[in-house]
């Protein structure tokens, strides 16, 4: 399929292999050993921790955090060890419902403050929790409109300070340049294949900030993400 006038509309009724039940568990587990290569390239979340997570931990010097729809964990393990070299402490909950991405997680080599959970963010909310920051990374593009609805719902009892929701951005060039850029990856994993679904799928900043509640804001997160922000009345100033 050409890209070129094919991403106008989100392309919903396309389904990532990783998604599917019967999908093979050895290419899934390749998919989830590769992403903090991906997450570290493309995703941004250096940057937000320095510019949003930071501030919070100077003041403080510890937050709790929970990581809604982690997959494989590396974005929480990524932000445990940037607090920890910068001398904080970051107490991660990352919370996945799919077992495969559990199973993945607590094998992974363990940091200090992260924590794995098989859980939905409604879970937590039963359990009366709460967190400094709710973050997600590439799981909006992924849920129907009723589930998307109970995620931000969810982030907004469940954060006290922030909750910071980071999602792909369709575009035909991202489409382009990452089938060009990340093919080598995609050898006996789903890497390339699945992002491309995920692009097709994803948001424009326009049509996030259509589908959010008025009190969440789309901002602009690097050439090729959009982060979807939610503060708590009192909690920070506007961007």
């Amino acid at each position: 399929m050409s890209p070129w006038g094919s991403l106008k509309d989100r392309d919903v009724g396309a389904i990532e292999d990783m998604d599917r039940p019967d999908c093979d568990l050895r290419r899934l587990d390749r998919s989830y050993a590769r992403f903090p290569a991906v997450n570290r390239l493309l995703s941004g979340w250096h940057r937000t921790y320095r510019d949003r997570f930071r501030p919070l931990l100077a003041a403080s010097g510890t937050a709790s955090v929970l990581d809604i729809g982690c997959g494989g964990g590396d974005v929480a393990r990524s932000l445990a060890g940037w607090a920890l070299k910068d001398g904080y402490t970051l107490k991660v909950t990352a919370i996945d419902p799919d077992e495969r991405a559990y199973n993945f997680a607590i094998r992974a080599p363990a940091i200090e403050g992260v924590t794995y959970r098989q859980a939905h963010s409604a879970d937590l909310v039963a359990e009366g929790r709460g967190f400094d920051i709710v973050l997600s990374n590439h799981i909006l593009h992924h849920l129907d409109a009723d589930q998307l609805a109970g995620v931000l719902n969810d982030s907004e009892v469940l954060c006290r300070k922030v909750a910071l929701h980071n999602d792909l951005k369709r575009s035909n060039v991202a489409y382009l340049l990452f089938a060009a850029g990340f093919w080598p990856l995609g050898v006996g994993s789903f890497i390339c294949g699945d992002g491309l679904v995920s692009i097709r799928r994803s948001f424009t900043s326009g049509e996030l900030q259509a589908v959010a509640p008025e009190q969440w804001r789309v901002d602009p997160n690097g050439p090729w993400h959009n982060l979807l922000v939610y503060e708590p009345a009192g909690n920070g100033s506007r961007r």
